[in-house]
């Protein structure tokens, strides 16, 4: 009998076996469904944050409702247009630097409805 925190991991027939969905690993869809979902909520926000990143400065652009890889595309197209480094972090596009209005006119071009956030 199955306990309510554990279940079938490994089965002889077809391997190893997804905790979520009972499905063979090969079969499963559960990443591919939650990679798929946009992370943001539409309402893009363009902030400036420096608090515990030793008086650096980073400008952060959160809300983006993007999947993963366009939003990692995305992110690409705006440190190129600021000429400064970042990343994308859980849904969040960070660029270093204060790079505010460059990304806000940026975001502008490229179609989507962006507004300054904090401060």
């Amino acid at each position: 009998m199955r306990s309510s925190n554990g279940g079938l991991v490994y089965s002889t027939e077809t391997g190893r076996m997804c905790p979520t969905c009972r499905q063979p690993v090969a079969q499963c869809t559960c990443k591919t469904a939650a990679s798929a979902a946009p992370v943001g909520d539409g309402n893009v926000r363009v902030s400036l944050q420096s608090k515990g990143r030793g008086g650096k400065s980073v400008t952060l652009v959160k809300g983006v409702a993007l999947d993963p890889m366009a939003l990692a595309v995305l992110g690409k197209q705006l440190r190129t247009a600021c000429g400064a480094g970042g990343t994308v972090k859980d849904g969040v596009i960070e660029v270093q630097g204060d790079h505010c209005d460059t990304i806000l006119q940026a975001l502008a071009k490229l179609g989507h409805r962006a507004k300054r956030a904090g401060g």
